[in-house]
């Protein structure tokens, strides 16, 4: 399975990215705005990429990596978790910090979101995004996302709680 857009190619994971994946995603700041673990080690990049397989096979997620086709760099992940009984999914993904406003997230967003609705048939696709993390907010918003509300204290995240910011879509929804 790929997904194209005009700068990316949106692929699964290969293990030879796991230690990129440690550069980009075990980033403080990346993991300060994400629900990525700090500190992220190799181990668990490996562990994590190993059970996408599985995922994808079995229709449950879609963890994509954003290569830039020009320069093969991966630059963060797209991932879709499909909740196939109630015909729905969870858009999720981090930027590795050198690639911040570049709209790397913003064109995969659109382009996972159209496979979801078209190809996988889901009637709603949804994300959440840490109060303080207006970046991420905007891509939801880009890829055709609309504000749902927030949901206060919703998670424990670095010994504080934070609120989160929930979009969303319905199919029929333009």
């Amino acid at each position: 399975m790929e997904l194209h857009t005009e700068r990316l190619c949106l692929k699964p994971y290969t293990l030879d990215l796991a230690g990129r994946v440690v550069e980009l995603a075990g980033d403080e700041a990346v993991a300060a705005t994400t629900f990525v673990p700090h500190p992220y080690t190799l181990e668990m990049a490996q562990d994590w990429i190993a059970l996408h397989k599985e995922w994808i096979d079995k229709g449950m997620a879609y963890p994509l990596a954003m290569i830039v086709k020009e320069s093969k760099e991966l630059v963060g992940t797209m991932t879709l978790r499909v909740d196939e009984k109630h015909h729905k999914g969870e858009l999720a993904y981090w930027v590795g910090k050198p690639y911040w406003n570049q709209g790397y997230a913003t064109e995969a967003a659109i382009r996972v979101v159209e496979y979801g609705f078209n190809e996988l048939q889901l009637n709603r696709i949804w994300s959440a995004a840490i109060t303080s993390n207006p970046g991420s907010t905007k891509v939801m918003q880009k890829a055709g996302l609309s504000y749902e509300g927030t949901l206060k204290q919703d998670i424990y995240h670095w010994g504080e709680y934070k609120d989160l910011d929930v979009y969303g879509r319905i199919k029929n929804e333009v």
